[in-house]
This record gives structure tokens, C-alpha cells and sequence, in this order.
């Protein structure tokens, strides 16, 4: 048996150990959140915005962040159907009601003319997803918000390196947060990031994050709301810390792997691969190939087809109306057809030619036998 591929593990280097390492020894005391610290300002500056506040999960700062807007019972958030569940679940814990559209069938993101027709006096907020690197439509989104007083927020969970024009993923809207979890582009092996540019409900969400304690409040240990705990421990911080001074490192090799995939797939039709529209940068966190339906290719296919190759691909999002918890919303067409036609490409940060020839192989197999 030929050696199996993962589909994703993070880039650790001696660096990222001997941050750790110091954390571990000395990292206590005054220095709890030395390297907490170091690492939301120095996020902060890689995105060019004003705050942010590192966190044990992306889904507890959309938690936070969402919190901190007032979203709530009554209210309705209007988020892309094809997701992961942790951009949606929030939402329900505060008792607010989500409201599912359709993607784009091009870049996967929301539709911003159906997010637009699903405003009501009770929208709160529509969260801009850009699923698996590409880039939601925020031109578009920012315009829709502005004119019907909604708040537009980026779950940028899987978007370190993409950016839309000049302005980086995440730097956009009310608010955005951030992935590190084992996966991703950029690690903490668990955790996240909450950032703003909003002073305001940067305040908030400090407060928030820490019990409800404010960092003004003179007496010790007097909280002024009931608030959270998902703060993230300084020794994960300490690796994210090496993770930021390796970023470009970190993005470049993600486009260069799946610039490999396109070069190895070219001349193949029936598939289309991540969008990267003009003027757009994709930070490729996921390659995705979807199949056209005219090859019979089908998610079942695809995954019994890597199995038997020991390559460990993952299926496209469910759409969140085919989960159970949720009503069903078949009017969704392009979310529900996507996901049943399209798999995940392993794209660890150390994959060789050899193996992404192994990958795109049962590709290339599986459109000669359609």
C-alpha cells in the first residue's frame, strides 16, 4: 500500500518550538500574556487594522464579535448556505434566527443579490464567509449594508491570504475573525482571532472576552456584565507568534500548491477549480475541485475513489439546510448542487510534486472513465 496522503497539517519549525518552549518555562506570572499580546499586535499590523483580540476558536470571536453587536432573540442574520456549521452556530446560541441564501456558483461565496432580497426590519447582520480562500463580493456587500444600516461581518476562518483589491480578507467589515486551528494556513493549533477597526465594540468585545470585566472597572474582580471565557492560552500564542513571522512563507506556498494542481490539470475539462477573479487574490486555503455534472462524477464517486488511492480528501460543505437542525431551503440550488459534485485537494504546506501528481492522478482517472 502506498503511503497515505493527509489532506492538511500545519508547517512547525524549530522556531515555533523554541517559542513554545519559552512559553512553557517562563511564560507565568507577569508574563501570562507576553506572547497573547505580542501576537494580536502583530496580526493586527499583517492585516493593517487597529485591533484584535486573540481567541481559543475563530467560532468564539464571531461568539464575541456578534455578542457584542446586540445580535439577539428577534433578530436575523443572513449568512451563505454552503458553510461549516461554526459560522452558524453562534447565531443560534444568542437566539437569533438565521437566514440561508445561495452561493455564486463560480467563487462558492453569497449571492449579494439574494442576500439582498432576504433583508427584513429584522436583519442584524449578514456574515460574509470566504469559503476556502475566495473572496466574497465586498464591494457589493459593504454597498448593501451601508444602504440598509446592516452590519457586514467576514468570517475570513479560511482567508489568510486572500484580500480583495488591496485591502486584505478580514479588514473590511464591522468586524472579522480569524482561524488558527490545526488546518489552517496559519496555526495556534487551536484558536482564533476577533479584529476591528471600531473602537467601540473593540471595547465590547474586551470586556466580553474576560468575563464581562472591564479593563476600567477599578475594583478587582468586579465583573460589570455577564461575559465569556475564550481566550487564548499564552503558549499557543507563543506559536502563532512564529506562525506571524513566517506568514508570507506560509501563503506563498499555499498558491504554489495549488498553482502545481492547475499546471498538472490543465488540458482536463469537466472540472473547475478555485475562483481567483481580476483584481482578487485567492489564498487557495482549500484547492477544491468541483466536476461538471455532465461527467457523472459524484461526491460518493470521488470519495470512494480517493479512499481506494489512501488519499485523504474531504468533501465539499453540506449546505446547512441539509443539516437536521434546520429548515430545508431547496430553492438553494447552486449550494445544494456544488457540494454533490466536488472534493477537497490535500494541500499540506510540505506536499511534494509527487504527491500532487498522486492526487490530480485520480482526477484525470476518473474523467477518462466519464
Amino acid at each position: 500500500m502506498t503511503e497515505r496522503i493527509a489532506y492538511t497539517k500545519p508547517s512547525i519549525t524549530e522556531l515555533e518550538v523554541a517559542y513554545a518552549t519559552d512559553a512553557a518555562r517562563n511564560g507565568w506570572g507577569a508574563q501570562c500574556y507576553d506572547y497573547l499580546h505580542r501576537l494580536e499586535r502583530d496580526f493586527a499590523a499583517h492585516l493593517g487594522v487597529a485591533h484584535a483580540i486573540a481567541t481559543s476558536s475563530c467560532t468564539g470571536a464571531l461568539h464575541l464579535g456578534l455578542a457584542a453587536l446586540g445580535v439577539g432573540p428577534g433578530d436575523e442574520v443572513i449568512l451563505a448556505d454552503s458553510n461549516w456549521i461554526a459560522s452558524v452556530a453562534p447565531v443560534v446560541h444568542l437566539g437569533a434566527t438565521p437566514v440561508l441564501v445561495d452561493i455564486l456558483e463560480d467563487t462558492w461565496c453569497l449571492d449579494p443579490a439574494l442576500v439582498e432580497a432576504a433583508i427584513t426590519p429584522k436583519t442584524k447582520a449578514i456574515i460574509a464567509v470566504h469559503l476556502y480562500g475566495s473572496m466574497c463580493d465586498m464591494d457589493r456587500l459593504l454597498a448593501i449594508g451601508a444602504r440598509h444600516g446592516v452590519a457586514v461581518i467576514e468570517d475570513a476562518a479560511e482567508a489568510i491570504g486572500s484580500a480583495w483589491g488591496t485591502r486584505r480578507a478580514g479588514s473590511m467589515g464591522a468586524f472579522a475573525t480569524f482561524s488558527f486551528h490545526g488546518t489552517k494556513t496559519m496555526t495556534t493549533g487551536e484558536g482564533g482571532m476577533f479584529v476591528t477597526n471600531d473602537p467601540d465594540l473593540f471595547a465590547r468585545v474586551t470586556t466580553l472576552s474576560n468575563h464581562g470585566r472591564d479593563p476600567s472597572e477599578p475594583r478587582q474582580f468586579f465583573p460589570t456584565v455577564t461575559g465569556y471565557k475564550f481566550k487564548m492560552a499564552n503558549v499557543s500564542a507563543a506559536i502563532g507568534c512564529a506562525q506571524v513571522e513566517r506568514i508570507d512563507e506560509l501563503i506563498d506556498g499555499k498558491r504554489q500548491i495549488m498553482a502545481r494542481y492547475r499546471d498538472l490539470l490543465s488540458g482536463h475539462d469537466g472540472i473547475a477549480l478555485n475562483a481567483e477573479p481580476e483584481g482578487v487574490t485567492n489564498g487557495y486555503w482549500m484547492p477544491t475541485a468541483v466536476f461538471e455534472r455532465e461527467t457523472g462524477v459524484t461526491r460518493e464517486i470521488l470519495m470512494g475513489a480517493f479512499a481506494d488511492a489512501n488519499i485523504d480528501a474531504r468533501v465539499f460543505f453540506w449546505p446547512l439546510s441539509e443539516l437536521p437542525m434546520f429548515d430545508a431551503r431547496p430553492e438553494n440550488a447552486n449550494a445544494h448542487d456544488v457540494a454533490g459534485r466536488a472534493i477537497n485537494l490535500p494541500s499540506y504546506h510540505d506536499m511534494d510534486e509527487q504527491a500532487q501528481a498522486r492526487v490530480a492522478g485520480v482526477i484525470t482517472r476518473l474523467l477518462k472513465a466519464g
